[in-house]
């Protein structure tokens, strides 16, 4: 399947049916989810009815909107009307809800077509969907926003929503060698997504090109008095950001992953600085506050914390019933003491502000996405640590696909820019994505 926004294109002019993008969409499914299991439900007859709507807009001549006809997967915490939102785990946690969460309501008026939900770990934490990686179907495609990031990485959707807490945005996308985008924190509105950490949670999108992650974020950004934590901000043009972007000025800051990097992910980001800088982009050695091992260490006690505040009635109902690795963040939580959790936010708002310090005068700062690639076998969906930063800050970041290894997984690098600077970060990301120029794509899709 081509791109979001070639598609939308496509439709808006007449030349692609949406009922055609969507058939042809239902057929990948057919063909392919049996093994890849992305999907945990799929809306077909609500699918086609959309795009045939759609198609009579266009016959109309009115504008069907931005993302016209675009197939979307909608990662399972986030509610979509009418379909049962499962968040990965037991009945005793299913509800069908009778509103869009406000990220598929303006997806909708957007002209995009919903065809389903994608799974996703349970309660979006660390216990395992059934989803495989699409470039090896023994590998974890990552987490939480699994079935999102393999729905776009077989070419399945070219758009799917996901959510990130710490890395389940960036990191599926660096497995699944795609495009991810976490925005900046409260940039999206949250409301009618279920919560896993109020202070950090995001949601983002994964695509198949930064053009397409422009497109959609244009379309998602902007405040909602439905979520406190929303942005008094508005949505840019961001499409127009990227048009013709120029060579970024990227800050390199070894020191901060070279302990948890692995070798081939070390050597690789060497290789992305030299041939950016040989393309005209000024790299320059940076440095983060701390190191990626602190920083994560600072963010976790608001994590445990805010998750037992969350599911406190929840669990006290359902607790045995909770998989291990978010029933492990609960206890966590419930003994982590008040004070603890206030001197945590105080120390990853120290962070933020020393993090935003140092970005003056870069574009963004260029770093991986992951320790390595995505790891063999289902029952992990890998390392978050590089991606805190990003979710402990608030600050967007945009995972991008720069080459494969050895065993033909994706190598990814990430660019985090600087509060509200996507316009900047999306337009440094198209420069980069230009110049890397990846376009593989994995057999079994």
């Amino acid at each position: 399947m081509e791109s979001a926004a070639a598609l939308a294109e496509a439709v808006r002019a007449g030349t692609l049916s949406p009922v055609q993008a969507v058939e042809e969409c239902l057929a990948r499914i057919d063909a392919l989810d049996s093994k890849l299991q992305a999907w945990v439900e799929v809306d077909r007859e609500g699918a086609l009815r959309q795009a045939r709507l759609l198609a009579e807009r266009v016959g109309r001549g009115e504008d069907p909107g931005p993302l016209a006809g675009v197939p979307v997967g909608i990662k399972d915490i986030v509610d979509v009307a009418g379909l049962p939102t499962r968040l990965g785990a037991g009945p005793f946690a299913h509800f069908t809800p009778k509103a869009d969460a406000a990220c598929v309501a303006r997806l909708r008026r957007a002209g995009a077509v919903i065809v389903g939900k994608t799974h996703t770990t349970e309660f979006a934490y660390l216990d395992p969907a059934p989803t495989r990686n699409p470039w090896h179907l023994e590998h974890t495609p990552g987490g939480s926003s699994s079935g999102s990031a393999a729905a776009v990485g077989a070419g399945i959707v070219p758009l799917a929503i996901g959510s990130q807490t710490v890395g389940s945005v960036l990191r599926p996308a660096a497995y699944c060698g795609i495009v991810g985008l976490k925005p900046t924190f409260g940039l999206i509105s949250y409301a009618g997504t279920a919560s896993l950490t109020p202070s950090f949670d995001h949601i983002g999108v994964l695509c198949a090109r930064v053009a397409d992650a422009a497109l959609a974020l244009t379309a998602l950004a902007g405040h909602d008095p439905a979520d406190p934590y929303s942005l008094d901000a508005s949505a840019q043009d961001y499409p127009l950001a990227i048009a013709a972007p120029r060579p970024p000025r990227l800050g390199l800051f070894r020191d901060y992953y070279r302990a948890q990097a692995s070798g081939a992910v070390f050597r690789h980001l060497e290789d992305v600085a030299e041939r950016l800088a040989k393309a005209g982009a000024q790299v320059v050695e940076a440095e983060m506050p701390v190191d990626a091992a602190a920083f994560r260490e600072a963010g976790d006690p608001v994590m445990r914390y805010e998750a037992a505040a969350v599911h406190a009635q929840r669990f006290k109902e359902h607790g045995d019933a909770y998989r291990p690795g978010i029933r492990g963040l609960i206890e966590a939580g419930q003994a982590t003491s008040e004070a603890d959790y206030r001197r945590a936010l105080i120390r990853v708002r120290e962070l933020r502000e020393e993090t935003l310090k140092r970005l003056e005068g870069f574009d963004a700062f260029l770093f991986p996405v992951a320790p390595a690639t995505a790891p063999p076998g289902l029952e992990t969906t890998g390392q978050g640590i590089f991606c805190a930063p990003a979710s402990f800050t608030g600050l967007p970041a945009v995972s991008l696909p720069s080459g494969l290894d050895e065993y033909r997984l994706p190598l990814a690098v990430q660019l985090m820019a600087g509060h509200l600077q996507e316009a900047t970060l999306l337009s440094a990301a198209a420069w980069v994505e230009r110049v890397l120029d990846f376009q593989e794509r994995p057999s079994f899709a």
